[in-house]
């Protein structure tokens, strides 16, 4: 497999003083790894940057969805009213999700801007060598609806989060103000609709229990991560704040519930995010990062992993780990990060 850029040893791309990285990559927002494998999924934040396959011990990355006959297998039955496969020119992935269906074989789910408002579904067969997509079908969001990130249950059924409702501003969560929510597809259903109860400042990341019992959801103006019972999702269950950073995205990792983002009081960018002439910083600043553990039974945080500013590297949004490496993807970045950390974790 190719590297996605022929100068990662350039200046452009050269090590910082504790991370790694691999350029090309076009806003990787979000990031999975395919179980038992050396293989990392990266998403893509903008027009046509779509799906990253990544190979974690040969530190190289490659263009993986390119929409061509042998990569679709649409599943009319599944998702009727989905006519088309994404276009690989304009797929835009932001937050993804992978669920084991069988051993070696699984479901990836993508939120996807380009071209429509949807979460795309492809199957994943990493049976043997380099693992292969086949994209089967996708659900639309209701109109004027982006969805964020993305989770599921066991039984098909897809929550997306909602950031932003229409006439409410990324300022507006910043304030604390509801601005989004949670919004519930189920096998055979025609299409999203929202759980009310579920609106937050900011409803950010998002995934769902093992028991299939409840569901976490970031709020990200609060900083937090909300829980909600999936039997009755009218009120919130528990809430916990993050140690010191705003949480992204969170997801299951090898029995770890994982979650990562930039500081909340970070001195090289004055602090705290500021609101100028009503609107909200685009933290463009650099800031430092946190990763940490959750563990959803008594909302009690483990960091990690932390750091200061990274010159070559901001905006970090999710985490996944490969042995003892730690993966960083971000929402702002042209390429993925990867540190040693120096110390095995424990479960």
């Amino acid at each position: 497999m190719q590297s996605a850029t022929s100068d990662s040893s350039s200046m452009e791309c050269a090590p910082t003083h504790s991370l790694k990285f691999i350029c090309g990559a076009e806003r990787p927002e979000d990031v999975a790894r395919i179980p038992g494998t050396r293989w990392l999924v990266f998403s893509g934040f903008s027009n046509g940057a779509g799906l990253k396959l990544v190979d974690s011990s040969a530190h190289s990355m490659r263009l993986w969805y390119s929409g061509t006959p042998d990569q679709l297998q649409h599943d009319r039955q599944a998702f009727p009213h989905c006519s088309s496969p994404p276009s690989a020119q304009s797929f835009n992935a932001q937050g993804i999700s992978l669920r084991t269906a069988a051993p070696s074989s699984h479901r990836l789910y993508v939120a996807n801007h380009g071209g429509r408002e949807s979460i795309e579904v492809f199957l994943i067969d990493a049976r043997a060598g380099e693992p292969k997509l086949s994209w089967i079908g996708c659900v639309l969001l209701p109109e004027g609806i982006a969805a964020n990130s993305v989770a599921t249950f066991s039984d098909g059924t897809i929550l997306a989060s909602v950031l932003t409702h229409p006439g409410t501003t990324i300022t507006d969560f910043v304030l604390g103000k509801t601005t989004g929510g949670v919004y519930e597809w189920r096998p055979g259903a025609d299409g999203f609709k929202l759980l009310k109860g579920t609106e937050l400042p900011g409803n950010n990341g998002i995934e769902t229990s093992i028991d299939d019992n409840e569901f976490y959801v970031v709020a990200f103006g609060w900083r937090s991560v909300v829980v909600f019972s999936r039997a009755d999702p009218s009120k919130p269950l528990r809430r916990a704040a993050a140690p010191g950073f705003m949480p992204d995205n969170i997801h299951w990792h090898e029995g770890r519930l994982l979650l990562a983002g930039m500081q909340v009081d970070e001195p090289a960018c004055g602090g705290l995010r500021k609101i100028v002439d009503g609107k909200a910083d685009g933290m463009l600043c650099h800031r430092g990062y946190g990763v940490a553990q959750l563990d959803p039974a008594t909302m009690q945080f483990k960091l990690i992993a932390y750091d200061g500013p990274d010159p070559a590297f901001n905006g970090v949004s999710a985490a996944v780990l490969v042995d003892n490496d730690l993966w960083l993807a971000s929402y702002q970045s042209d390429r993925v990060a990867v540190r040693r950390l120096s110390y095995p974790l424990s479960r």
